[in-house]
């Protein structure tokens, strides 16, 4: 089973547009303008969301039940001593979830190995075609930081991608964390009341973009009206320190979960 996320899940083909860090470009591949690039955002699915929403009412029920109870104004806030029944089998739940994810998204790379190669007549080894980075942003893990790790920023359908890396000045100010994308300006429901399907996808169409969606409402769920200005997002976390500009990406082609 390959799946690609609904909302904000994405299969997007990109072109490098600006280079801003030669060398930490040259060390992830990406030293070319031009060069075409595959960028994904997916996970484990309704999986993660099971096990998300199980362990809230398991963590919920046991905070009521303790010696001292724990009184909380949204569920969403329940949590578990680490080394308790319950939060050691949400770790392995969700480590679960996250193998799922990762097979999904090897899966989904593979194919895209498969279609180039069919396309160009080629291996996809011999088009150079490797992954610079696979990482999670929903899960918990004990790991050690390490200076200069990627940073994938997603833009929407319509603006650019980033890539960034890390900096001393983010692990020392910001415990090794920057932006995860552009942030949302308008809610999914509000998209789909304030924005004009035709409008949206004129729009695109006259942009270069190609597109393939699953649902229309997600044309205008996924607008770039949606969304704040990832190069304004971006530019801030630069000169902030907290992470490096090293690439540009601008879309092609995009499909929607």
């Amino acid at each position: 089973i390959v799946l690609l996320c609904t909302g904000g899940g994405c299969f997007v083909m990109q072109v490098v547009d600006e280079i801003y860090d030669k060398y930490a470009a040259k060390q992830l591949g990406l030293e070319r303008q031009g060069q075409v690039c595959l960028m994904m955002h997916s996970g484990s699915r309704g999986l993660g969301h099971q096990v998300a929403t199980d362990a809230l009412q398991l963590m919920c029920k046991a905070a009521m039940t303790r010696k001292n109870p724990i009184h909380l104004n949204d569920p969403q806030l329940s949590c578990a001593p680490i080394h308790s029944e319950e939060g050691q089998l949400y770790l392995r739940s969700m480590a679960a979830a996250a193998n799922f994810a990762w097979v999904n998204r090897s899966t989904i790379t593979f194919m895209a190995r498969q279609a180039f190669s069919k396309v160009f007549k080629q291996d996809a080894d011999d088009l150079d075609m490797h992954v610079v980075y696979d990482i999670s942003h929903n899960t918990a893990k004990l790991e050690e930081h390490s200076i200069g790790e990627p940073v994938l920023i997603g833009g929407s359908m319509g603006t650019c991608s980033y890539v960034l890396v890390g900096t001393h000045t983010g692990e020392k100010e910001t415990f090794s964390s920057t932006c995860h994308g552009a942030g949302r300006v308008l809610s999914r429901s509000g998209s789909r009341r304030k924005l004009d399907y035709d409008h949206v996808t004129s729009e695109l169409a006259d942009r270069g973009v190609s597109m393939r969606v699953a649902s229309p409402k997600l044309i205008v769920e996924e607008a770039p009206e949606s969304y704040k200005d990832v190069t304004a997002v971006v530019n801030t976390c630069h000169q902030a320190g907290i992470s490096s500009k090293v690439v540009k990406m601008r879309p092609i082609a995009v499909v929607k979960g």
